[in-house]
């Protein structure tokens, strides 16, 4: 009874709603009082509310009697202070869905879920030492000094899980662990370029060592921008495209680096400078004419390439063609009505 009521705690908060407003959205069958009882175990949902609820908070029925075995640790925000608690639970609640269908699909295929730091013996002082992890973990990945095609593709590739989510603006990411397994959450509905930047970020918060109670919080954050700038574009690929030493740049031609590399504008000046490419001047001057075009707000260009990932459906493709789970368990790993699952496959064998 217990185990329900958590499971409805959490899926009334992935779906952002409070007890009044789920009891509203059942068009009030139940009341607010009645949902707190569900929560707390003190009352068991008769066959018929436990469908309506179901149907209200968009999960399957047997949602609510899935053991819980995912917790996230470390976890850590981007754009925090815009966010309200509401919205924070919310994301928390639709990431552990998430990769409590994930885990569940990779046991039944037999997939380890093993991940190591691969730069987990640079530590992180001066700048330089960005430049050195960037382009220890470039080798290891293998890599090289060309634009990354697919940032999210990539860090799947690795082990790190990625779940893009459906949220307003005011939460571009987050990273965190879950059972060991590094994990990175996006909104997806940002342009690619930020995507790109914020999931690479993201990388840096779960990669990057640093002396313990050294750095201000500011600081590393600064450190995990320097590091994002320097996986997206490489030092010896950004002198080739930028030049060595610049006075004065055209906006164009940070235009083509930003779509040829999936880099901004801003990221660009900003990695620049602190190649020490650019004068503080430069730099300065620079951020004036982009503020009066209005290009803070919202860039000109955006990166042509694609930025997702499709790893989680086809590892479930591939465990329906080898019959290692049903249509019907597929659909409740997509957290889909069956019919909508086959219809979903039908559309892609068509």
């Amino acid at each position: 009874m217990k185990s329900f009521g958590q499971r409805l705690n959490k899926a009334r908060k992935m779906n952002g709603l409070s007890m009044q407003d789920l009891a509203n959205k059942m068009n009030n069958i139940i009341t607010k009082q009645a949902i707190g009882k569900y929560e707390q175990g003190d009352m068991k949902p008769s066959s018929d509310i436990l469908i309506a609820l179901s149907n209200a908070l968009n999960v399957r029925p047997d949602y609510f009697f899935r053991n819980e075995k995912i917790k996230l640790v470390n976890v850590e925000f981007r754009k925090l202070k815009r966010l309200l608690a509401k919205d924070i639970d919310q994301i928390k609640a639709n990431t552990i869905d998430f990769l409590e269908r994930y885990f569940e699909l990779e046991d039944l295929l037999g997939i380890d879920k093993i991940f190591e730091n691969p730069i987990s013996d640079v530590l992180i002082q001066v700048n330089e030492d960005i430049e050195t992890a960037a382009e220890k973990l470039r080798k290891k990945w293998k890599i090289g000094t060309n634009a990354i095609s697919n940032v999210i593709e990539l860090l799947e590739d690795h082990e790190i899980k990625v779940f893009e989510i459906d949220v307003e603006d005011g939460f571009d990411g987050l990273s965190t662990y879950a059972n060991g397994v590094p994990v990175i959450v996006l909104n997806r509905n940002m342009q690619k370029f930020r995507k790109r930047f914020t999931a690479l970020h993201e990388l840096a918060h779960l990669l990057l060592k640093f002396p313990e109670n050294e750095f201000t919080e500011r600081e590393v954050e600064n450190f995990c921008h320097a590091f994002a700038g320097a996986m997206l574009i490489p030092k010896s690929a950004f002198i080739v495209e930028f030049g060595a030493h610049r006075s004065n740049v055209f906006m164009k031609e940070l235009m083509i680096i930003k779509e040829n590399f999936g880099i901004s504008m801003q990221a660009i000046m900003a990695r620049a400078k602190n190649l020490d490419l650019i004068s503080h001047a430069t730099y300065q001057e620079f951020f004036k004419t982009f503020s009066k075009l209005g290009y803070r707000k919202e860039e000109p260009g955006d990166y042509k390439g694609d930025e997702s990932s499709s790893r989680f459906s086809q590892l479930l493709l591939r465990a329906v063609a080898e019959d290692i789970v049903s249509m019907s368990k597929a659909a409740a790993l997509s957290n889909l009505k069956l019919s909508e699952f086959r219809n979903h496959l039908i559309k892609v064998e068509a």
